[in-house]
């Protein structure tokens, strides 16, 4: 394997092409594969032998080529499934991969370490990894809460591991492929919505009008609007109280407006 940082450079220079197949295919073809990724030779596996499933190593190279040239996602494309070979297994009925996304984090990480990458990059790629089959329960239906966190797991690597996963689609059945894309789309749609709600919701006082006029023993009128925007006014300078916090800042508020 190349020193230092040689070996990372030169697997960048590979996938940062914006076709990079080709590169890719001479990489693995002249033997040059073998000392910067050897894991990934062990991909030319079927998925399934059982009903003849496509290639891994085909299928990681079309997801790398489909994904924009940017080092960090290109690098999660390529380790996405690279420890399938480590998890397959047929005692389950059928061929089963399970927890090759977690097994493969590790893997990623140990690999583009040793190949010199910087910490930072490493983190993220192997993040992406592990990340990288959390949408496929989607289609089963998701609350709002796992929509949520799967947002908040992702955090700024959100967009990458989207684009990582539409690229993951490499069916050439156009109804199921048109289907997978739909379904991001509803989950990217359905995240903006949430932060959106979350957004509004952070910018409600921590008391509504019925409780001020009831707390204050009061009836409507500007007051309540008042005393309403002095509580926002106090979430935003000092974040959320609890509620005998809250009344005792109102009724101080209160007495200072008498």
């Amino acid at each position: 394997m190349p020193d230092g940082s040689a070996g990372a450079d030169r697997l960048s220079a590979i996938l940062l092409e914006p076709d990079c197949e080709p590169g890719l295919l001479a990489s693995i073809e002249s033997g040059e594969m073998d000392h910067l990724v050897p894991e990934l030779l062990l991909l030319q596996m079927e998925q399934d032998p059982i009903h003849r499933h496509k290639d891994v190593l085909a299928h990681t190279i079309a997801v790398v080529n489909k994904t924009q040239p940017e080092i960090t996602v290109r690098l999660g494309a390529l380790f996405h499934d690279i420890a399938k070979p480590r998890t397959r297994s047929f005692e389950h009925g059928g061929v089963t991969f399970r927890h090759h996304e977690v097994v493969g984090s590790r893997m990623t990480r140990k690999r583009l370490a040793a190949l010199g990458y910087d910490e930072q990059l490493v983190l993220e790629v192997s993040e992406l990894v592990r990340l990288s089959g959390r949408f496929k329960g989607y289609a089963e239906g998701w609350s709002d809460s796992a929509v949520r966190r799967y947002a908040r797991d992702a955090g700024p690597l959100l967009g990458k591991l989207n684009d990582m996963i539409r690229c993951d689609c490499t069916t050439r059945n156009r109804v199921k492929a048109a289907g997978i894309q739909a379904a991001m789309d509803d989950l990217e749609a359905r995240i903006a919505g949430l932060a959106e709600a979350d957004r509004v919701a952070a910018e409600r006082p921590g008391m509504d009008g019925d409780a001020v006029m009831a707390h204050l023993g009061i009836g409507p009128g500007a007051v309540v609007g008042r005393a309403l925007a002095f509580l926002l006014d106090l979430k935003r300078t000092e974040g959320d109280l609890d509620r005998s916090e809250l009344e005792a800042r109102l009724d101080a508020w209160h007495s200072s407006q008498t």
